[in-house]
């Protein structure tokens, strides 16, 4: 059930659904941006930018949900990736996490 509900909500994401932006009120991603990164290709099919303090694409229209080689998405206070939108998914710790966002995180 979870893991359906993790996907129901990461295909919304990925398709444009209305969600909290960066920098808007009760957001929980920094406001410091960029549109690209010089060596990490963006997110396919998805607007996002990249995110210096979290080293990260941050994927907009979508609450904790971000991008770098492979999706990362926050859920019920626990890490998952996938390679991509469809799964498979799988859970890790902060070994598995890229250091400014597990940082960001762990920090609240």
């Amino acid at each position: 059930m979870k893991r359906l509900a993790l996907l129901c909500a990461l295909s919304l994401a990925l398709v444009g659904c209305a969600g909290l932006q960066p920098g808007a009120p009760g957001s929980s991603v920094p406001e410091v941006q960029q549109p690209a990164h010089p060596r990490y290709a963006p997110p396919p099919g998805v607007r996002s930018h990249w995110s210096p303090a979290l080293g990260v694409y941050v994927v907009e229209g979508a609450r904790d949900l971000f991008y770098r080689e492979r999706i990362f998405y926050r859920w019920n206070g626990g890490w998952s990736w996938s390679p991509q939108a469809g799964g498979p998914w799988t859970e890790t710790d902060s070994s598995g996490i890229p250091p400014g966002l597990f940082r960001h995180y762990q920090n609240r």
